[in-house]
């Protein structure tokens, strides 16, 4: 005999299967429904004759990897503003307010992880050191360390390689900025334009190469930037807001749906669809929309995606994870 209690479990279990239709991932189907349950975001077309499995290989996070020490909880120390959008409270930081490109690769890991390290090291100088970390010298040099490179990786990984090996410096993709750029190119997954096309295969990981750019001073190890320290941030939103707060912008990761691709303004949180990995980005704030808290993210599929490369997610109550695996660390002078 059915107890009540799973009686009832069951049954709803049943009516979710009836209410939420199977939606084809990137479809207008998934769109409109997303729009049409009037959730707290607005979906829209941001890839466009793209592979599904160019976005899978996209999100290269390897979710409940080793994990750094935890640092030590602050947050009743310090009194954090209701809104916070760390563009603003650090303007002569440029970092902060670029979107990068992670290509073909499956390196949001490594990404993650030098954007915030470059803000980190603008906002420890008081803005004397402007810095491109390069997420090239830590997706190919780091090793089994952080992963395997375009296959996934670890944040942990990231920064803790940043700690003992250090990173040179390096911008976009043909950008010949820093020691060593970005040598994947973006590709046109959102509208159409000169950039190739994205389909689901990858190339390998770049090779380790320790030198820097024909034309590039000083030497590659001269170029190095290295971190004093890294750790998780403990899971709590009150202490990564401190965090970021007081240090800057933080590296996380999360599960992503199928839904999420479709991402264009508003705080998302998944409403359909299937897993597609875990991927790892930048959180440079937090706020309050429409009465929904939520966390300022900056994505690495360029500005076409979401609100030109941002987008906010539910805050407080570990939607998708966002709020289990925080790392930062603090810049060596």
């Amino acid at each position: 005999m059915w107890r009540p209690v799973v009686l009832l479990s069951l049954l709803a279990t049943m009516a979710s299967c009836y209410l939420i239709p199977r939606l084809e991932p990137l479809s207008s189907d998934m769109i409109n429904y997303i729009n049409k349950v009037n959730t707290t975001w607005t979906a829209g077309h941001n890839f466009k004759n793209t592979d599904l499995g160019h976005i899978k290989r996209l999100c290269g996070t390897r979710l409940g990897g080793p994990k750094l020490p935890t640092r030590v909880s602050f947050a009743d120390m310090i009194d954090v503003p209701e809104s916070f959008d760390a563009r603003e409270a650090w303007p002569n930081c440029p970092t902060i307010k670029e979107i990068r490109d992670q290509g073909s690769c499956g390196s949001c890991w490594a990404f993650g992880a030098v954007e915030a390290m470059s803000d980190r090291a603008c906002i420890h100088t008081n803005g004397k050191v402007n810095v491109e970390v390069s997420a090239e010298d830590l997706l190919s040099c780091c090793g089994s360390e952080c992963g395997m490179g375009c296959d996934g990786g670890y944040p942990s990984g990231a920064w803790n390689y940043w700690t003992e090996a250090g990173l040179v410096s390096g911008g976009l993709y043909e950008s010949h900025v820093g020691c060593r750029p970005y040598s994947i190119p973006p590709c046109e997954h959102h509208v159409n334009g000169t950039r190739p096309s994205c389909k689901g295969e990858q190339g390998d990981t770049p090779k380790c190469q320790q030198k820097c750019e024909d034309g590039y001073a000083p030497s590659y190890k001269g170029d190095k930037h290295f971190g004093v320290d890294s750790y998780t941030v403990p899971a709590n939103q009150e202490e990564i807001k401190a965090e970021i707060f007081k240090k800057g912008p933080v590296e996380g990761a999360f599960l992503v749906y199928a839904d999420f691709p479709n991402y264009k303004s508003g705080v998302y949180r998944h409403v359909t669809g299937e897993e597609l990995g875990g991927h790892a980005i930048k959180i440079l704030g937090w706020g309050v929309e429409n009465g929904t808290p939520y966390w300022l993210c900056a994505n690495s599929w360029n500005s076409d995606w979401g609100a030109n490369g941002f987008f906010k997610i539910l805050r407080g109550s570990d939607h998708c994870g966002i709020e289990s695996e925080i790392v930062g660390g603090t810049p060596k002078n």
